[in-house]
C-alpha cells in the first residue's frame, strides 16, 4: 500500500498487488533487481520473484521535498544517492534498517503530483509499475539495472510459437484413450446477455466462448467427443445448459466464466473454480485451477471452492464452473484481452480436464 504520512494523520490507500500472500523470509541481498524512472513519469521496478512491496508517500516539510519511496525485503549492499533532474531532486537508495532496503524519489519543490490517484500495478511475478508525474517536464531517464526482459529472447520466443501454432505437440497435452470420454463444455452467458462488462468494455461473453471454442477443437485432436452448449451469440437459459449434459450423460461438465468486482475495483485479481460436490468435482476442480495458474503468473490464486450454481448442482456429472480472471482487475484484463493469453488458458483448461480423464478412466 501507499502510505500518506503528515502532521496530523495518516491516510491509506491501496495501490499494489500482492503476488504472493506469504511474507518471504529476509535475506541477505535486496529484492530489489532494477529500476527506471522514464521519461513519461513511469517508475518501473524488478524484482525478485513474488515480492511484498511496500510504498509510501510525505509531503514536504522544511528540510526535504515531497518524498515517494518503496520499501523491499534483503539489504541494499551499496546506499548510494543519485542526481535528478527535471521534476527529480534526487533518487536516494538505502536500508532504512537491517533487513531492508528503501528507494526514495525526492520531488523539487515545483512539481505538482496527485498521490492521491497513484496505483502500483503488479504486470507479472518479478515487475511493477506506478505513474507519478505528467511528462509536461523536460526529463530524462534514471534507471539501474534492465528493467524488461530482453527483447531478442522474447522475439525466439515468438517465433517459435509462430512455427508450432498448427502443431499442438509442444503443448504436451497428456495422452488418454482416444473416443472414450464426452465433456461438455459450457461457454457462460451469450446472446442478450453479456455476463461481466469489463475495462475498455470487454465482454465476458465473447471471452469465455473463444477460450470454449480453444479448448474443444484440443480435447477433440486427442479424442474426446465435445459438445458445446453454444457455439455464437444466443441466449441460453441455465436450465437447458443442464439437459446438454444430462441427456448426454457426459462425463463431465466445465462451464467456463469471467469474474468483475463489486465496484469495478481494478485491483482486485484473480482465478478461482468451484466445484458442488464429490472427490471426483474437486479433483477436477484442482486439475483444472492448478493449470489456469501456472499459465497466468502474478494473478492471486483464489483456491478450489464449493459452490452452488444452477449449472454445477444440477449436473448428473462431475462439474465444475471456472473463473478465468476478473474482467474489471488491472492485471487480469490486461491479459484477457488478448488472443495469446485466451489461448494460453484455454490449453490449461484442456490440460487439467485430460488430467483428470487420465486419472479416473
Amino acid at each position: 500500500m501507499i502510505k500518506f504520512l503528515d502532521n496530523k494523520l495518516f491516510r491509506y490507500l491501496s495501490v499494489f498487488l500482492f503476488l504472493n500472500s506469504s511474507i518471504l523470509q529476509v535475506k541477505s541481498s535486496s529484492a530489489l533487481a532494477a529500476w527506471a524512472l522514464n521519461t513519461n513519469g513511469v517508475l518501473e521496478l524488478r524484482t525478485k520473484s513474488n515480492t511484498n512491496l511496500k510504498a509510501y508517500f510525505k509531503k514536504a516539510n522544511q528540510i526535504s521535498g515531497d518524498r515517494f519511496w518503496v520499501d523491499f525485503p534483503g539489504e541494499l549492499k551499496n546506499p548510494r544517492t543519485i542526481k535528478g533532474n527535471g521534476p527529480i531532486k534526487e533518487i536516494r537508495l538505502g536500508k532504512p534498517k537491517k533487513g531492508k532496503t528503501r528507494l526514495v524519489i525526492e520531488f523539487k519543490e515545483e512539481t505538482y503530483l496527485k498521490p492521491l490517484t497513484w496505483q502500483m500495478v503488479g504486470l507479472d511475478q518479478k515487475r511493477w509499475r506506478i505513474k507519478l508525474f505528467n511528462p509536461k517536464y523536460s526529463f530524462k531517464k534514471i534507471g539501474e539495472g534492465l528493467v524488461e526482459k530482453k527483447r531478442e529472447n522474447i522475439k525466439a520466443k515468438q517465433n517459435l510459437i509462430h512455427k508450432r501454432k498448427n502443431n499442438h505437440s509442444y503443448l504436451k497435452l497428456p495422452e488418454i484413450k482416444r473416443n472414450k470420454f464426452e465433456v461438455v463444455i459450457d461457454p457462460g452467458h451469450g446472446g442478450p446477455d453479456p455476463g461481466a462488462i469489463g475495462i475498455g468494455g470487454l465482454r465476458e461473453t465473447d471471452v469465455v466462448l473463444e477460450v470454449s471454442k480453444i479448448v474443444k477443437n484440443l480435447l477433440s485432436e486427442k479424442g474426446v467427443k465435445v459438445k458445446l452448449t453454444r457455439t455464437n451469440e444466443v441466449d441460453l437459459d441455465l436450465p437447458p445448459r443442464v439437459s446438454i449434459a444430462n441427456n448426454r450423460d457426459a462425463d463431465i461438465f466445465v462451464s467456463i466464466h469471467a469474474n468483475a468486482s463489486r465496484g469495478k475495483r481494478r485491483d482486485i485479481n484473480g482465478l478461482e473454480t468451484f466445484y458442488y460436490r464429490g472427490w471426483r468435482g474437486r479433483l477436477l476442480a484442482k486439475r483444472i485451477q492448478k493449470q489456469i495458474l501456472r499459465v497466468s503468473p502474478g494473478s492471486p490464486d483464489r483456491g478450489v471452492k464449493q459452490g452452488r450454481f444452477y449449472v454445477i448442482k444440477n449436473t448428473r456429472m462431475p462439474a465444475v464452473l471456472v473463473e478465468i480472471g476478473f474482467l474489471t482487475g488491472r492485471l487480469d484484463a490486461r491479459r484477457l484481452e488478448k488472443i495469446t493469453h485466451r489461448k494460453r488458458l484455454a490449453y490449461a483448461i484442456a490440460k487439467g480436464i485430460l488430467e483428470y480423464l487420465d486419472k479416473v478412466g
